[in-house]
């Protein structure tokens, strides 16, 4: 059905477990993930570091640890008999969502798997949500994955004791 999966991987609990729901439909339909991991520079810098700096030490150290982090995902991938294929970006201010998009057209995606995190209210309003803004404006179908909750240990009705 999917032919080539695309995966937003930001190094968080939430995009790994994405990344497992997109191995599953990906070994189900023999796809390719496209692994894609995009650096807001902004995260990295504070903007008062000399250039020099920056050029040399901080933005070498981001670049490499995005690497770093689409290369232990493929490896993985691979491991499990899976064609990978890794993209890193640096965002230049864009906003992610949006070059999310301009990677599924330029990749030939049909499918983007990513994890939300979940922020609510205030949060939600000043940083936005890169996952829902996508939803709205993907060119292909996009599943969200979210945590799970944690699920309070009960007996089901139906394993418990008979009411007395």
């Amino acid at each position: 059905m999917y032919s080539r999966i695309l995966v937003p991987l930001d190094g968080s609990p939430i995009a790994n477990l994405a990344l497992q729901h997109a191995a599953v439909l990906a070994r189900l339909n023999g796809s390719t993930i496209v692994l894609l991991h995009i650096i807001e520079e902004r995260i990295h810098s504070n903007g008062f570091e000399r250039p020099r700096t920056y050029i040399e030490e901080i933005r070498p150290g981001f670049l490499a640890a995005g690497q770093k982090l689409l290369d232990e995902a493929a490896i993985w991938l691979r491991q499990e008999g899976m064609t990978v294929e890794t993209i890193l970006l640096e965002s230049k201010g864009e906003r992610v969502s949006v070059l999310i998009a301009q990677q599924v057209l330029a990749t030939g995606c049909e499918l983007v798997v990513l994890g939300t995190h979940g922020r609510r209210g205030v949060d939600r309003l000043l940083m936005g949500s890169d996952a829902e803004q996508l939803a709205r404006i993907a060119p292909v179908p996009v599943m969200l994955v979210r945590q799970p909750q944690p699920v309070i240990a009960t007996v089901p009705p139906w394993q418990g004791s008979t009411p007395t």
